[in-house]
């Protein structure tokens, strides 16, 4: 039986069981008041987020709990329109500049240093997939 009772996909697989607990409760829930479907996803992973953050194949706890980024507070109309970016789990509100750019080095993303805190967090997030 899968853990948790769901599928975890392989990056929660590698994580914390607190994170594992999260994204599974939350989605058995969804699944209950929504049916099936991509919006189940969505809001397992947005209840992931404000805990944890991906860095590499793994999420790990955030310093400080809260968004990870400027859509996850829109609102739904917004968000269904696809206005925003999600930055691919990369916690860009919780991060300095310098910080990000720290985790760009270590990936050796090429032309960091010219890259703005958004930009980083886009690159780290492509480099991690």
């Amino acid at each position: 039986m899968p853990k948790h009772g769901v599928n975890l996909p392989r990056t929660l697989q590698r994580s914390p069981a607190k994170a594992q607990r999260t994204y599974a409760e939350v989605l058995k829930n969804a699944e209950e008041q929504y049916g099936s479907g991509e919006r189940v996803a969505r809001t397992a992973y947005a209840a992931l987020k404000h805990s944890f953050e991906k860095v590499g194949d793994h999420w790990e706890s955030k310093k400080h709990p809260g968004p990870s980024d400027s859509r996850s507070q829109q609102t739904s109309a917004d968000k269904r329109r696809g206005r925003g970016e999600t930055f691919g789990g990369v916690d860009v509100e919780g991060h300095t500049r310098q910080e990000l750019y720290a985790r760009a080095r270590a990936l050796d993303i090429p032309r960091r240093s010219t890259m703005n805190k958004e930009e980083l967090a886009l690159a780290i997030s492509k480099k991690q997939d």
